[in-house]
């Protein structure tokens, strides 16, 4: 059939039934991304077809480590460099109508994962088996790039599950389990990862009709009158979550959503313009720069084996407990220490309703129970490969810990502390062996928050940190190497801006206006409320360890709460009172006017810690920082982190700006060290 021609990324294999299976398998890559080569060739292979269809074509990958992972990201910020995004989006838009026009059924076999333009691929096939296997994962996750799909996912998967159930896989970007897409309808059959093919061939032998009520529902939900109805709805429930301004990709999903009608060929056009045009934001770019920082961070465990089985835990309170559930739900065999059971029965529970979360079935759930185990004497410390210190924050208690466990501690054992803010050349003076000791500090909630800071000192051994980088990919988590110093990277950076919230809380302004103007800059939280969140006490601890080190006071407001025994969030009252794990935030009187330098208060301190931090060597570059920053502290994303904002909005404005509240409001707004450095020039 393709006598006299070569594919470098696909292969190709008829059987006996005259079923032809197409093997993706992109040359010089571990995972499958489709390039604009691998589309040249596709659509070569769909054209021949065309003229000497099979009986049936199923099209699955040679790859181990999944189905397609989507897009070549790189190849499309060329793209948009160049000025030619539309054209690739056609061009893609034509090879997977070829594919759809084939007169053969045609069946993609989904193991692993399925993303972005691999999911497009997938709805361009007649029908779709996929594993029944917990890696896979299908998904349309384009608008965390700032675009939505655009090689037809927008202008097909409403038409297959219907309206309701396909914009919210779109705009949430969220990926559906192998039995989830399966009840959406998005797969048409599940198998084991073995019988993969058999099954897509079966399908080919013996094709059948969707289901009346989904066939239905998909007619319904997309007519004229129904599209009309359904995306100022849709819009709204949007709106409570992000800004058009700020993320105007979901947006324009549903509006393009409403305008398409019947016609595919009139559906493809209004995406690929859409798209087109929400690649040339700064949101997408700097979207687009947030993926590239994430890959960047998961690389940094890669060639190294970290050498792990059991961990001991000591500290089992909110954040030494949830460290050993995360551990143990990624593999690891887990020991808990606390001075009693009454202390380590709380985070035994709080694993059981983790797993039962994630992994769902009792098989599942009850071998990842049986690795976490309560040692209230410690004896797993003899078999650990990793002590995780986790109790509170005080230096010499850490240390005694640390001289009463390193003596039982295996030779070739790492000891780390998850120490928020005590710098790490104190806290190892009492550590017999300093080279095997470092710091992971975890994020709260530790389940949620994927950054781990992995701390160093003068005294670190390379051979620990890439230990330490390998575990934290091995656990799921991204990790950022850091200097010791005090508050580390996020803490650092974070601290004058919630310290100056509070500030302006004790001169009267109210709490809710204060979280208003940050989450208006794009901040996931305001600060009044992240106070609360991790606890009052936590905040004013890490203010008196970073106050002397920063040239920073706790305000009144927040030492007055401390002392009165208020805690915030985990006993109900802080700043905001608290119920069912929700603030219950006072109305503001409508009259009333945010000062008109409040969000520059807030923002510019954090934006200043920033740029003193790069300058300090808190970590090796730039592009670390703004990662540090957005995957520990939320940081507003679509801004692409704090130093690409500094070079986005640029250095004189931004001196400017801290020199004029350093004028009104004091030293503390003193620009600090580092503005002269020449990476913040835009472009840098």
């Amino acid at each position: 059939m393709f006598e006299g021609l070569r594919f470098q990324h696909w292969q190709s294999a008829r059987d006996e039934d005259g079923i032809l299976v197409l093997t993706l398998d992109r040359a010089g890559s571990s995972v499958n991304a489709l390039s604009r080569a691998v589309l040249d060739e596709l659509s070569e292979i769909v054209e021949r077809l065309s003229f000497e269809p099979p009986k049936g074509i199923v099209i699955r990958s040679g790859k181990t480590a999944g189905f397609i992972v989507g897009a070549d990201i790189k190849e499309f910020e060329s793209f948009e460099r160049n000025g030619t995004v539309q054209d690739a989006l056609e061009n893609g838009q034509r090879v997977f109508q070829k594919l759809t026009r084939l007169p053969c059924p045609t069946v993609a076999a989904i193991h692993g994962v399925c993303m972005g333009g691999g999911t497009e691929l997938a709805l361009a096939c007649r029908y779709r088996v996929a594993s029944r296997d917990p890696s896979t994962r299908i998904a349309l996750p384009e608008v965390k790039l700032g675009i939505f799909p655009g090689w037809g996912g927008s202008a097909r998967l409403p038409r297959l599950i219907g309206a309701p159930a396909a914009l919210e896989l779109m705009l949430s970007g969220r990926s559906a389990s192998a039995e989830n897409a399966k009840a959406l309808g998005l797969v048409d059959s599940l198998t084991s990862p073995e019988l993969l093919v058999d099954a897509a061939k079966d399908l080919i032998r013996h094709p059948h009709a969707r289901a009346f009520t989904q066939r239905a529902t998909a007619w319904a939900t997309n007519i004229w009158p129904a599209r009309q109805i359904l995306a100022p709805i849709v819009v709204k429930q949007t709106a409570a979550k992000v800004r058009k301004d700020q993320y105007p990709a979901p947006f324009a999903l549903i509006e393009t959503w409403r305008r398409g009608g019947s016609s595919i060929t009139q559906r493809l056009k209004l995406e690929a313009r859409a798209v087109a045009k929400l690649a040339t934001t700064s949101t997408a770019r700097n979207l687009i720069r947030v993926f590239f920082l994430q890959e960047r961070l998961k690389s940094l465990g890669s060639g190294a084996e970290h050498g792990i089985r059991h961990i001991h835990v000591v500290g089992a309170g909110v954040m030494g407990g949830d460290i050993a559930a995360w551990c143990a739900l990624r593999g690891f065999e887990v020991t808990l220490q606390d001075r009693e059971m009454k202390y380590v029965q709380p985070a035994l529970n709080r694993a059981r309703e983790l797993f039962a979360k994630k992994l769902k079935t009792v098989d599942r759930i009850d071998p990842a129970l049986a690795r976490l185990k309560a040692d209230v004497e410690g004896a797993g410390i003899a078999d650990a490969d990793l002590l995780i210190e986790a109790i509170f924050e005080n230096l010499e208690a850490k240390q005694a810990l640390y001289r009463e466990t390193e003596p039982s501690l295996k030779t070739d054992a790492l000891l780390a502390t998850n120490t928020s803010s005590i710098p790490l050349n104190e806290l190892r003076t009492a550590v017999q062996k300093p080279g095997r000791f470092l710091g992971l500090h975890y994020f709260n909630p530790v389940a949620l928050m994927p950054l781990i800071e992995i701390v160093r000192h003068d005294q670190l051994d390379a051979a620990t940190e890439k230990r330490a980088l390998a575990f934290c990919k091995a656990i799921d988590k991204l990790p950022v190497p850091v200097a010791g110093t005090p508050g580390f990277l996020v803490n650092r950076i974070l601290m004058p801006y919630l310290l100056e919230a509070a500030r302006a809380y004790s001169e009267g302004i109210p709490g809710p206006v204060i979280d208003k103007a940050a989450k208006k800059f794009g901040m996931p939280m305001g600060p009044i409320e992240l106070i609360d969140t991790v606890g009052l006490d936590v905040a004013a601890s890490v203010s008196e360890e970073l106050g002397p080190f920063l040239g920073l006071d706790i305000p009144p407001g927040l030492g007055e709460l401390v002392k009165s025994g208020k805690h915030g969030k985990k006993d109900g009252e802080g700043f905001y009172t608290w119920e069912n794990g929700k603030p219950k935030k006072p109305k503001v009187d409508p009259n009333y006017r945010a000062p008109d330098d409040l969000e520059d208060r807030l923002i510019l301190p954090l934006l200043n810690e920033a740029v003193a931090c790069l300058h300090d060597k808190v970590v090796d570059d730039a592009d670390l920082l703004d990662a540090g920053m957005i995957f520990g502290a939320g940081f507003a994303p679509f801004r692409g982190g704090p130093i690409q904002h500094v070079r986005d909005t640029g250095v004189d404005l931004l001196k400017a700006k801290l020199e004029a509240l350093a004028q009104r409001y004091g030293d503390r707004f003193k620009a600090r060290p580092g503005w002269d450095n020449a990476t913040l020039k835009a472009g840098a």
